[in-house]
């Protein structure tokens, strides 16, 4: 096969997986989206619309673990196509809710079939190109994140508020009808096979990775990270709209707006530079990420506090803040995969994202949640008032929101922490991916 044929037979699935991530955080932010409409109908707290955000997290971290087992050993195409047809269609049964456990029961099922995302789209792609070129091929991936958020609020405050928030939901599980085909047309590169040591190299135990410094420090800085994004997918269309006075289209346009530049920003620039720091030094990517959630602290404090009828500059703020935050995919994920043997990275990406999840993204929308009820209450107590009104939601849900530059704050620090054990990570796999070759000589 020439280079151009190698290229393009590549290209193709990078594009499906691109597409199935679009519509994988498209499908699990949507609710962040509606979050207006559904408290009002429901007459939900703070709490329980937060809960709404962290329900999903718990079985999508929890069955992560053998999601991951099965990308390792099985097929990972029909393994994807599986939870992307469950995901979507639960999504879309949420139209049908007739009460908040309803809704709850949807999130569930959504958890349940988005965990299959991760583990086998990152190790596919981790056999289709080589430690060189895989920031940039990671980095699109992941810019499913922001263009994914992107249209579900553009589409979903739109069409909730025209339609109703139940036809936002049933139109987010449509596209699966057609990416489940696109999946299972696909074929697998063999596990390896894109490494200078061609191969899968040896399996080692779980509890080896487990040894692996710099992997640890990567979990905590996810725990850290998505406590803060998940923070922000679930309440910043509401801190708009409570805030700024955004109607539900409005603040749906301008946290697209905030998704789409921040995250494309932060996602490409992550991609190249990635690839070319790490010709130059093995801790390149941890030192870079570092240095990026650094800059998320000063820009996250600006963005929240900026009081009403600064519209403008608040979204020039969140904008910078959610770019910072999300250049994280590109330099983080590929370091993962330098560090862990190809035959084990839909493991380690299940380890990684259980405990990433259930001790940051499951916290960040019910703790920020939480948070606001009770400093909403606080500040209609201080008033005089023996009613929380809207005003004082507004207070309480944007003095809540200040956890995020505080972790943005410790996000760079484990980050840092990470790039000084990196080096030695990077050798000591290496030197195993070696045995086979020695031996065979």
């Amino acid at each position: 096969m020439t280079p151009n044929a190698k290229k393009d037979a590549a290209l193709f699935p990078v594009l499906v997986l691109f597409a199935v991530n679009i519509l994988n955080f498209y499908d699990r932010l949507v609710p962040g989206a509606l979050v207006e409409p559904i408290r009002k109908e429901f007459h939900l707290s703070d709490t329980q619309i937060g809960l709404l955000g962290s329900i999903f997290i718990w079985p999508y971290a929890v069955i992560g673990m053998l999601m991951g087992r099965l990308a390792d050993s099985g097929s990972r195409k029909k393994l994807l196509a599986w939870g992307l047809a469950v995901w979507a269609s639960l999504t879309a049964c949420a139209a049908m809710a007739a009460n908040y456990s309803m809704v709850l029961f949807s999130r569930l099922g959504v958890g349940l079939g988005e965990a299959t995302c991760a583990p086998a789209a990152t190790s596919w792609l981790g056999d289709l190109y080589p430690p060189a070129k895989r920031s940039r091929v990671l980095a699109l991936f992941m810019l499913g994140v922001p263009i994914g958020s992107a249209m579900a609020a553009f589409f979903s405050g739109v069409m909730a508020q025209a339609y109703g928030w139940r036809a936002a939901m049933a139109l987010a599980g449509a596209p699966a009808v057609l990416l489940v085909p696109a999946l299972l047309m696909m074929q697998e590169p063999q596990r390896g096979a894109s490494e200078a040591l061609r191969g899968a190299g040896p399996r080692t135990s779980v509890w080896t990775l487990l040894r692996l410094k710099t992997l640890w420090w990567i979990i905590a800085s996810g725990v850290f990270l998505n406590f803060n994004l998940y923070a922000i997918a679930t309440f910043l269309q509401a801190f708009l709209s409570r805030v700024h006075g955004l109607s539900l289209a409005s603040s749906g346009t301008a946290t697209g707006v905030v998704y789409l530049i921040g995250g494309l920003g932060g996602g490409l620039s992550a991609g190249y530079l990635g690839d070319a720091i790490v010709q130059r030094r093995k801790d390149g990517r941890m030192l870079c990420a570092a240095a990026a959630a650094l800059i998320a602290v000063p820009l996250s404090s600006l963005a929240i506090l900026r009081p009403a009828g600064s519209l403008p500059t608040a979204i020039v703020f969140f904008v910078l803040t959610y770019g910072a935050l999300t250049t994280y995919y590109g330099f983080v994920y590929s370091a993962i995969q330098d560090i862990v043997a190809p035959n084990q990275r839909g493991i380690a990406m299940a380890i990684y994202f259980m405990a990433m999840y259930l001790c940051g993204a499951s916290f960040g929308p019910l703790l920020t949640g939480h948070l606001s009820d009770r400093l909403a209450h606080r500040a209609a107590a201080l008033a005089g008032s023996p009613v929380v009104t809207e005003a004082f939601r507004a207070v309480g849900l944007q003095q809540a929101m200040l956890v995020i530059p505080i972790l943005s704050a410790a996000l760079a620090g484990v980050l840092y922490m990470g790039s000084r054990t990196i080096a030695s990570d990077i050798a000591r796999r290496e030197s195993f991916a070696l045995e086979p070759a020695l031996d065979s000589n």
